[in-house]
């Protein structure tokens, strides 16, 4: 028992559990939203520019079943407008993650570059240096010559 709760702890303490239950909560809240956008104002809207029809009381009845598909319509347009949203969501997030994307690219090749150039600057001092110990020793064989 004690293992299945250790197991659970660490379930739910992961981040991504943490963020499914906060989307969960959120996308809730934002259906709520959706659903009040569509009933309240877009549908009562659109049953005026079709000629005053509302689209939650059209019924149909087949037999002695009472088929209430306008509050099918109005579902439709909530998931097509929930979609919609969530589409331009996930658009704005991948924009997002590109530009984080291009300015680690470019931090990335800035640092690059910085490195090369106290690479070639070093060898340039070894380089100066192997110079002047070349021309030390070339005076003390003179003055050992001389």
């Amino acid at each position: 028992m004690k293992k299945i709760v250790k197991e659970f702890g660490d379930f739910v303490a992961r981040g991504n559990v943490m963020d499914l239950a906060v989307g969960v909560i959120v996308g809730g809240a934002f259906g709520k939203i959706v659903t009040s956008l569509v009933d309240d104002i877009l549908m009562p809207i659109l049953g005026v520019i079709l000629g005053g029809i509302d689209f939650s009381g059209l019924t149909v009845t087949v037999g002695g079943a009472n088929i209430a598909y306008g509050r099918f319509v109005q579902n439709v347009v909530d998931f097509v407008i929930v979609a919609f949203c969530i589409f331009l969501m996930v658009k704005a997030i991948n924009k997002f993650m590109e530009k984080g994307k291009q300015a680690l690219a470019a931090a990335d090749k800035q640092k690059a570059e910085a490195a090369q150039a106290a690479e070639q600057e070093q060898a340039a001092a070894m380089k100066s240096l192997e110079e002047e110990e070349v021309e030390l020793l070339r005076q003390i064989r003179d003055s050992l010559q001389k």
